[in-house]
């Protein structure tokens, strides 16, 4: 089941938060068409690669949608990119305010080819604050968000988290948000515009679990969640790898202390309720870690299992292609592309009716669907090639 089949969205997005986002939407049955620029996207680019400008990244960013590439300082160009969006549901673009502004394709000119669209403006920083025009990258908006300060409170020194999380959340926050606007379009309230900042959607998102006694004004205690910022909080090795083991209720860790032979804790008062045992939780997960390594982790699994205890093992990222898991949900697999050849694929993990997400068009070259897309809305074939002769347009 494809839930928003028939809806028309033009991406002018690159890097990662935009074309993360139309993935998703094109995952649920969305037509995407990409306006790309002839200045490749920098993600294209990234090595190794079996072709130019098909990274490996791309070809699971780029699925489910279609490429055309217009250079939007022409005139012809930007023509052609309004024609677009007319007939089109949805405009997601990640240009600076001025930026976009400078091009005339801001929310005011598209709203006057098309009343009803929603426009959604993915910025880096809101536009009405300070930060407006600073540039924007994921490990930027990490420092500012909180991330590396608060490894920093659990491990004593600041470090960005290894993935581009804030790209990522961001772009989680583009789709809820198109969603919604559609549903209110669908409602009776007409198109409208929005705005998804990457630095306050982070800092929101961040602030969320680690307010505690931080939420009250004055605050009750300083910031952060102390489970989540013990210092022992971490992985524990077994006797033959490493395995997350989190006791967690009142029952889980009295079934612990017996299995790790320390009965002696299971009636004292430091640890009986939830409470108490967070105000302890730096020994408690330094407990673990002491007995962690007396068992194996498939041993550690047995245990855990049997007695509702949340456990996993630690895998690596290759090895979720192999998990049962994984497997049976489909959300990570292999497939073909025309021209890269066999490739990983990763999935939407939401089912529709049973169903999962399903590739319906591999990630484009750039502009490979550039005089298609403009035959589609209009232009002739002798003005498609005049565009391209112009270099208003470009062909992948």
């Amino acid at each position: 089941m494809e839930p928003i089949a028939g809806i028309r969205i033009v991406d002018m997005t690159s890097v990662l938060m935009g074309p993360y986002a139309t993935r998703l939407l094109g995952d649920m049955g969305a037509d995407i068409i990409k306006i790309e620029s002839p200045q490749i996207d920098s993600m294209r680019t990234v090595k190794p690669s079996r072709s130019d400008g098909m990274a490996g990244a791309i070809l699971n960013l780029h699925a489910n949608k279609r490429s055309v590439v217009l250079d939007l300082k022409q005139e012809k160009a930007r023509e052609a990119a309004l024609r677009l969006i007319a007939e089109a549901d949805v405009f997601v673009h990640n240009m600076r305010p001025g930026a976009i502004a400078k091009l005339r394709l801001d929310y005011e000119n598209v709203k006057a080819v098309n009343p009803d669209i929603i426009y959604c403006n993915a910025y880096g920083f809101g536009r009405d604050g300070p930060y407006r025009d600073k540039a924007a990258y994921d490990d930027a908006i990490q420092a500012a968000s909180g991330i590396p300060a608060l490894i920093a409170r659990a491990r004593g020194e600041p470090d960005f988290y290894p993935s581009a999380i804030c790209d990522k959340i961001g772009g989680l926050t583009i789709v809820y948000s198109v969603l919604a606007a559609l549903l209110g379009r669908a409602m009776g309230k007409g198109g409208q515009e929005i705005e998804v900042p990457m630095f306050e959607t982070a800092a929101a998102f961040n602030a969320i679990e680690h307010l505690c006694g931080f939420a009250f004004d004055p605050p009750l205690e300083d910031f952060g969640w102390r489970r989540i910022l013990a210092r022992n909080r971490r992985p524990f090795p077994t006797s033959d790898g490493y395995a997350c083991i989190l006791p967690y209720s009142t029952e889980n860790w009295r079934d612990f202390f017996i299995f790790a032979d320390r009965a002696d804790l299971v009636h004292d008062d430091r640890y009986a309720t939830h409470p108490k045992r967070i105000a302890n939780i730096d020994f408690l997960y330094g407990l673990i870690a002491e007995v962690a390594p007396r068992h194996s982790t498939a041993e550690w699994m047995a245990f855990c299992d049997s007695h509702s205890i949340p456990a996993m093992p630690v895998l690596d990222g290759p090895e979720l292609w192999n998990d049962p898991q994984i497997q049976s949900s489909g959300v990570l697999g292999y497939d073909e592309h025309p021209t890269e050849g066999r490739y990983r694929t990763v999935n939407q993990p939401a089912r529709f009716g049973g169903a999962g997400s399903t590739i319906r068009r591999h990630a484009p070259r750039a502009g490979e669907h550039t005089a298609d897309i403009l035959a589609e809305i209009g232009y002739a074939p002798e003005e498609v090639g005049a565009m391209i002769a112009a270099g208003a347009a470009v062909e992948g």
